[in-house]
């Protein structure tokens, strides 16, 4: 069954986080997709996966661009699954219930939503998916930054 994740980000943006989780992704073989809510974060995030460091980028490319399926992380507004990712990083509050029903409950190994803890809608919308998912009995675990930007499980 699909691990689903919580990711409580607390002092650092998801455009400095975001490209570690898919650092650690692509190095176990897992491709990605990463569902945002709306075309202008997608768009941000795009641009920070191509220069987030001096020495390196992500490969990774938007459905507008083509050769979905050839791309190691695929980012989107909708539901697909284009490149066979095992791993989903939803951002935004994007609904990780209606992604796993789309998808099947065992397409991927692992769901992670990851949130603002700073931004009130976004905590109010993940802690509303952790009940649901909870009392769906689907496996969720919580996990939070901590002040030096490590992540520490907490439930």
């Amino acid at each position: 069954m699909t691990e689903i994740w919580f990711y409580h980000l607390l002092g650092r943006p998801l455009e400095r986080v975001l490209p570690t989780l898919l650092e650690k992704s692509l190095e176990r073989g897992w491709r990605a997709v990463v569902q945002a809510a709306t075309p202008e974060r997608l768009d941000a995030l795009d641009e920070a996966l191509w220069t987030w460091s001096d020495d390196s980028f992500l490969p990774h490319g938007q459905a507008r661009e083509g050769d979905a399926a050839l791309q190691p992380v695929f980012l989107t507004l909708g539901g697909e699954n284009p490149n066979g990712a095992k791993l989903r990083i939803l951002v935004e509050g994007a609904d990780v219930a209606a992604a796993l029903d789309a998808a099947g409950p065992d397409a991927y190994d692992r769901v992670i939503l990851v949130f603002a803890g700073e931004d009130e809608t976004e905590l109010t919308g993940a802690r509303a998916q952790w009940k649901k998912l909870k009392e769906q009995g689907r496996p969720t675990t919580y996990w939070r930054q901590n002040e030096t930007g490590r992540w520490e499980k907490m439930a």
